[in-house]
């Protein structure tokens, strides 16, 4: 293994599995269960964000502070027990698996970050759910997302039809199709990112969170044990695989990337709709229920450079007051000394 490594979790039904990381995202081995609703907590900690509260889990060690992943990848992948992806780093079990999203960590980079305009991109092609922010929404402006959209990008140039095994897989079938799909959404991806590398050597962490449900749809239509779904899941576990490999060559070897694999969601997923390319303002507005406000990511900063500031003065008139006070005026002063002086002269 390289000396920076690409990092992938996967949750093998009920475990979550690290593929590879970075040196410096430091992840321990170890039988630890970790909940489905901490995943987020997981990746605002790798990315160095603060979260509300502590991931009280020994598997993720704390790392540099100055040294943080440009970029986190969170492919969620539903139907499957597990995929054939090689290596590991560790593993761990998934309890309570519950839908979740990344809408906080997006946020809060959107709050850290929004000077700098990062790529924020939420992605479900199987319900034609599109979320981005900042440069995203030019980089990304071509990106298929309707199924009709991405069904007529696999008829064009570049389509994964032409590279794809797909053996028993077929060219017509809906099932077939919005898998197919998926496929071709995450070729897109890589491809628009290549052509816009410069977002990959700002300051600013991008975010990405997919969504990928076709392999539940071939196994609702043709079962789990059909050759269509056991071809489809070789051919996902080697896509996700190069996907991984180059998003991680693309931020320089300092991306994190995360597939986790679900069969089944132990409760359905609500969430707010939003339009295509809506950009989402994100505002702080008083509240009819005179709540506190929405708690400041720099607060920490802003109080200890008050507080070691109001020390440092107290100190300094402390000092200043005590030398004053025994302070001899015939021999620690010049006016005084001056004025003697002149005294003994007349």
């Amino acid at each position: 293994m390289s000396r920076y490594c690409l990092l992938g979790l996967i949750a093998l039904g009920c475990y979550l599995t690290i593929l590879q990381a970075p040196e410096y995202v430091s992840f321990q081995k170890g039988d630890w269960p970790i909940s489905g609703e901490k995943i987020p907590d997981m990746v605002a900690l790798t990315m160095g964000f603060s979260v509300q509260e502590d991931l009280s889990w020994p598997g993720l060690r704390a790392g540099p502070l100055f040294q943080r992943p440009r970029a986190n990848v969170l492919v969620v992948v539903r139907g499957v027990d597990s995929l054939a992806l090689p290596q590991s780093v560790a593993s761990y079990p998934l309890e309570n698996p519950v839908p979740f999203t990344l809408d906080s960590v997006a946020e809060t980079v959107h709050t850290l970050f929004a000077e700098d305009t990062p790529v924020v991109l939420q992605l479900a092609p199987s319900e034609e759910r599109l979320y981005m922010l900042g440069k995203a929404n030019a980089v990304f402006e071509d990106l298929p997302v309707t199924l009709q959209q991405i069904r007529a990008r696999l008829s064009q140039d570049g389509s994964v039809l032409t590279s794809l095994p797909l053996n028993s897989l077929s060219r017509n079938a809906e099932a077939d199709l919005l898998f197919l799909s998926e496929v071709q959404v995450l070729h897109d991806i890589t491809a628009l990112l290549q052509r816009h590398r410069h977002l990959a050597k700002d300051h600013s962490p991008d975010l990405y969170s997919l969504e990928l449900s076709g392999l539940e749809e071939l196994g609702r239509r043709y079962g789990q044990d059909s050759s269509q779904y056991q071809d489809a899941t070789a051919i996902l576990a080697n896509v996700l695989q190069k996907f991984g490999e180059d998003l991680f060559g693309l931020y320089g070897d300092s991306a994190v990337v995360e597939v986790v694999t679900v069969k089944k969601f132990e409760a359905p997923l609500t969430r707010k709709s939003r339009s295509i390319l809506e950009s989402k303002q994100i505002s702080n507005p008083g509240s009819p229920y005179n709540l506190a406000y929405k708690y400041n990511f720099e607060y920490a900063v802003i109080f200890n450079i008050v507080l070691w500031l109001m020390i440092i003065l107290a100190l300094a008139v402390i000092v200043i007051s005590y030398n004053l006070w025994n302070m001899d005026p015939g021999y620690d002063s010049i006016i005084y000394r001056m004025t003697n002086q002149k005294i003994r002269l007349d």
